[in-house]
């Protein structure tokens, strides 16, 4: 299926799922679809393994949660965050290194306090390798941690090689 991106959201410096200024992060981005699904795009390095080979199961973990997280904020002005409440995952394929892989997460239920999603993570083939439902709190970050937007440098990071549609 081809999504039709409508735009990306935001990266940071350190996350360790978005910082692009972290050295051992997955430097994912983020695209909201016309459908209002989310897709990260990030390559696993060997520094992410758990197996040799393979990507560890806490940082697929990671990605779908962080994704799962950000899909509040699709269509809408950033200013919410997810704390994560409830979260599983089930592995059902191993995850390679060093190919592009996606993460396609949605909102399944929300209201004023709580939201829930779920995700996957597509192989290059298409086929799932994890499939994750998690329930989030509604926070402004300011009730979270203390973080400067512009210190952490949270930001549309745009780059030539965003894309205006992806297949899955």
């Amino acid at each position: 299926m081809i999504y039709k991106v409508k735009s990306k959201q935001e990266n940071s410096k350190m996350c360790f799922i978005c910082g692009l200024k972290n050295e051992f992060g997955l430097y994912a981005a983020f695209y909201e679809t016309d459908d209002k699904q989310l897709i990260a795009l990030f390559k696993a390095r060997e520094e992410h393994q758990g197996y040799p080979g393979r990507l560890h199961g806490g940082i697929a973990a990671a990605i779908l949660d962080e994704a799962i997280g950000r899909a509040v904020n699709i269509g809408k002005e950033n200013g919410l965050w997810g704390v994560t409440l409830e979260f599983n995952i089930k592995y059902k394929k191993p995850i390679p290194l060093n190919v592009e892989l996606k993460a396609i997460c949605r909102l399944t239920n929300e209201n004023s306090r709580f939201f829930e999603g779920t995700g996957e993570i597509i192989l290059p083939d298409g086929n799932i390798a994890a499939t994750a439902k998690g329930k989030y709190l509604k926070m402004p970050i300011s009730k979270i941690a203390d973080f400067d937007l512009e210190e952490n440098e949270w930001a549309v990071v745009n780059s030539a090689a965003d894309p205006d549609k992806i297949d899955i």
